[in-house]
């Protein structure tokens, strides 16, 4: 069906955002991350205490391509 839309003002779309006006069939917007994150670092809430004495990360990715997104569509 369509349809009859006004003035609109777009200030920002994200990198991985969508923006549609009208009609659409499938909206599939697609991003990837890769988070690297060490002992206590998700942890919210309040009075909270964390003890990681001997903590590291592994940051080093030796391989070049992870999996991809391409054709996940």
């Amino acid at each position: 069906m369509p349809a009859l839309v006004g003035t609109i003002t777009v200030i920002n779309v994200s990198s991985s955002g969508v923006f549609n006006v009208g009609d659409v069939f499938q909206i599939h917007p697609v991003a990837q991350t890769k988070t690297f994150s060490g002992a206590g670092s998700f942890n919210t809430g309040h009075g909270l205490t964390v003890s990681s004495n001997m903590s590291s990360t592994n940051t080093l990715d030796i391989d070049g391509i992870d999996q991809g997104i391409i054709g996940s569509l």
